[in-house]
């Protein structure tokens, strides 16, 4: 005899509420900015201008150092 759990429903994957990748992007950008920007003032305050900065930051990107 067939068991069956009547109070569980799956979800199809169509109507998911977000995948991982949904609910983490926006976390994930906002860290980002958030960590360029201290990058661009620590580089400031070192006496770079903040068009160096920003270079620099590019160039690491480029070398896929991750942060």
């Amino acid at each position: 005899m067939p068991v069956s759990v009547p109070d569980q429903f799956v979800i199809p994957p169509d109507e998911h509420i977000l995948t991982v990748q949904e609910a983490l992007e926006p976390l994930y950008q906002k860290l980002e900015q958030e960590t360029e920007t201290r990058l661009v003032e620590a580089a400031v305050n070192a006496g770079w201008s903040p068009y160096e900065a920003l270079n620099a930051i590019d160039q690491l990107k480029k070398h896929n150092v991750m942060w």
